[in-house]
This record gives C-alpha cells, sequence and structure tokens, in this order.
C-alpha cells in the first residue's frame, strides 16, 4: 500500500468513526441526511458509514429512519467492567479502604483531554457527584482530574496549554506557561490534591495519581465527601488513605497488565499497607 493510498483509507476511516462522536445525551438518534449535513460529505459516503458501522454492531437502526448506538458498545462496556486492568488493579482495594474509612471513592482514567469515571464503591448513595461512570470531564477542575494533569509529561502539558488556555487560565492555573508549570508543581509535591467544591458546590474530592510502568500516570483515585463539618484532622486521613490507596493499586497495576496479556491473572486479594 502507497503512502497516499495509506492515508486516504487511514483518514475514512477516521471520519467514519467520527460518526460515533455525534451520538450524544442531547442528540442520540440521527438519521443518514442529518449526518450527511454534519459531517458536510455526500449521501453515499455518509449512508455507506453507516451501514458499516450497523454491521459492526456500534450503531442500530432505531423508529422514524433513525439510528442509535448499538448492542456492541453495552458488550464492549461489559468486557471492560471485566478485564481492564485498572479496574482489576483497583477493585478490591477500594472496596476496603471505603469501609475502613466509610467514605465514596472513585476511580478515574484519561484519554487524549478527558478524564472519565469507570468505576465507583459507593457507600453514601446520597451523595450524587457528577463524575458518572462513562462520563468525559475535563482536565482542569477538580482533584480527581487535576492530580492526573499534573503528572503528565511536559509536552502535554504545553500542547494543553497552547489548545486550552482561556479554560486554564479560568480554571485559576495559571495564564501562561510559567504560571501553569507553577501550579502542576504544586500539585505533584502533595501527593493527595484536596479541591472544594470545583465540581459539585456541596463536595470534596481528594484525590491522588495512579502510575503504570515507570511513572507514567494512568488515572486517579479520589474521595469524594461532603464539604459540611469536613474538618482538618479528617481531611488529613483522607489524604493519607488515598495517596496510600493510589500507592498500592500502581504497584498491582504492572502485575495484572502482564498477566492479562498472556490470559494468566487471577484475582489476589489486596495487601495491606503497613
Amino acid at each position: 500500500m502507497g503512502d497516499k493510498e495509506g492515508k486516504a483509507r487511514g483518514s475514512s476511516s477516521d471520519r467514519m468513526l467520527s460518526v460515533l462522536d455525534r451520538f450524544t445525551a442531547e442528540q442520540p438518534a440521527w438519521t443518514v441526511e442529518a449526518l450527511q449535513v454534519e459531517l458536510e460529505c455526500s449521501r453515499a459516503t455518509t449512508y455507506r458509514y453507516v451501514r458499516a458501522l450497523v454491521e459492526a454492531g456500534l450503531l442500530a437502526a432505531a423508529a422514524g429512519g433513525t439510528y442509535v448506538l448499538g448492542p456492541r458498545i453495552i458488550e464492549l462496556d461489559r468486557q471492560i467492567r471485566l478485564c481492564d486492568p485498572l479496574v482489576i488493579a483497583a477493585k478490591d482495594v477500594m472496596v476496603r479502604v471505603k469501609e475502613e474509612q466509610q467514605a465514596n471513592l472513585m476511580l478515574c482514567s484519561f484519554y487524549g483531554d478527558k478524564v472519565m469515571s469507570v468505576h465507583q464503591e459507593w457507600v453514601d448513595p446520597k451523595i450524587e457527584s457528577s463524575y458518572e461512570r462513562g462520563r468525559p470531564m475535563p482536565l482542569f477542575r477538580g482533584a480527581t482530574a487535576k492530580t492526573i494533569l499534573a503528572n503528565l509529561p511536559t509536552y502535554q502539558q504545553r500542547a494543553l496549554l497552547l489548545r486550552y488556555g482561556p479554560e486554564i487560565k479560568a480554571a485559576g492555573l495559571g495564564g501562561d506557561w510559567n504560571e501553569f508549570r507553577k501550579h502542576l508543581k504544586s500539585i505533584r509535591q502533595d501527593h493527595a490534591l484536596v479541591s472544594w467544591g470545583e465540581i459539585d458546590p456541596a463536595l470534596v474530592g481528594i484525590g491522588a495519581p495512579i502510575f503504570f510502568d515507570e511513572g507514567q500516570v494512568t488515572g486517579s483515585i479520589s474521595f469524594i465527601v461532603r464539604s459540611a463539618r469536613l474538618g482538618e484532622e479528617r481531611i488529613e486521613e483522607l489524604r493519607r488513605a488515598v495517596s496510600d490507596a493510589a500507592a498500592e493499586i500502581s504497584g498491582r497495576l504492572g502485575m495484572v497488565t502482564s498477566a492479562s496479556a498472556t490470559g494468566q491473572y487471577v484475582a489476589r486479594p489486596p495487601r495491606r499497607l503497613s
């Protein structure tokens, strides 16, 4: 395959997969005609994309000539719940720490410029966080996200500042590279970050980063607690607990990933930290 042909095919595949991005909670159903206008391509091309996605189970026909997300996505979500190395490494630790601290815990992963909750262990169902499982959230607000942001490689941080400068400034993280870098360094040095009401006004997030493969940040774990009557002693207790939990999950993650690749992983009880 020549370079030009490869690029053309890659571009076509990218555009086809971008169709899935149009299916949101605000607009969950699309007709071929509406997608054609949205994608700015021919009806034949749009229909070809839709047909391929339907055949793959990623879209499904619905009433009135519309299409919605398909059953293959549900199947893939189940696969993630069962086999995601981050979830496998974290779940037992989260169950134990949730019970020990009697506080809600959330596990997040990130991709591109978004953070997403992939697992939660909740003891207080009355606490409702905006971080629903699978809902993309920005990298610039809340302990859950900022503790990941602060540990990204420098080149990624620079790229984010160039792309999202106004959003970063509005989040109080600095108006230029020097200020941004200083804020991120301070977050890294804290090990566990506390944020008050940055996502939900009545809630506090207390988060720590999870690492994989020589210090590469891959996610975060956070307590989500009510801000009312939350004293300094309790905050410090939760900071230590979430930092220890993140370190334990980081240690388990490499083992889980290596074993998962060979199909040999067997869940083990979590190691208690002294």
